[in-house]
């Protein structure tokens, strides 16, 4: 049976990568997807993938931390598959690797407004809807840089760190709604956010490295991070609420160690 048949869902950054990976899949295990991105025309490419194969797509331009352009997510899921049962605040930006002593207040801010604010509103106007319409789910996106640090540059870390707490302090605002909301931590995925770092390793010879600090010993894919994301959104995951996922090929289990010495 599929996981989320005839569920109305929204899919934030679903121009490419994790975004486009799990609306992909939202819709061949039976959702009707909005998709939506700053980025016309990946975004294009997302829906029209999800129409040929057979799903229900509606495709949306919108800033997503921009209340009234996420309240705007809301009402086109509303207006065209009935309403909206799955929230994925997906969107994200990475801000680079700038040394914190040469970052700018102005550097934080345009980040924490796609990386907070976003999520923020996500739950905010999901939430609202689905209160009022039997509950649902929500997820978001943080990282293993929200973890702890050494994954990515100081305002990106602090801002996914932030995610979690938000996702935590969600899950207890809205105890007894029926609303359920959860963040997944991917670590080291191949995305247009990395293609950098995977291209410059293939180049200098050095993909075999990729990934190497995690005991699967590679990097991830887009679309594991969907499947898990396709749990969290699903029934099947019922009794996960105000959790962090982290799907890093176990990078996160471990401080730094040397394989096969203890000091």
């Amino acid at each position: 049976m599929s996981l989320v048949a005839g569920r109305a869902g929204l899919v934030t950054g679903a121009a490419s990568g994790i975004g486009r990976a799990s609306a992909i899949l939202f819709a061949k295990e039976g959702a009707k997807v909005v998709v939506s991105d700053v980025e016309t025309n990946g975004l294009e490419a997302t829906a029209a993938a999800i129409r040929e194969a057979g799903g229900a797509a509606r495709a949306v331009v919108a800033n997503v931390s921009e209340a009234d352009a996420v309240q705007r997510l809301v009402d086109e899921s509303v207006r065209e598959h009935g309403g909206l049962e799955v929230f994925y605040a997906n969107a994200g930006v990475s801000g680079g690797l700038v040394p914190l002593l040469a970052l700018e207040v102005s550097d934080w801010m345009s980040l924490l407004q796609v990386n907070l604010i976003g999520p923020f509103l996500g739950i905010k106007h999901a939430a609202t809807y689905m209160i009022e319409h039997g509950g649902g789910s929500i997820l978001c996106t943080a990282s293993v840089a929200g973890l702890r640090s050494g994954a990515g540059g100081p305002q990106y870390s602090a801002s996914k760190a932030a995610v979690i707490n938000l996702v935590q302090t969600s899950a207890y605002q809205l105890a007894g709604t029926g609303v359920r909301v959860n963040a997944i931590c991917p670590g080291l995925i191949e995305t247009g956010m990395t293609k950098p770092l995977f291209e410059y390793a293939r180049a200098m010879g050095k993909e075999g490295k990729i990934g190497q600090l995690n005991p699967l010993r590679r990097g991830g894919r887009p679309e594991e991070i969907a499947r898990v994301a396709l749990f969290l959104a699903s029934d099947e995951s019922s009794y996960v609420n105000g959790q962090a996922w982290a799907v890093d090929g176990g990078l996160s289990a471990s401080l730094p160690i040397v394989p096969g010495r203890m000091a």
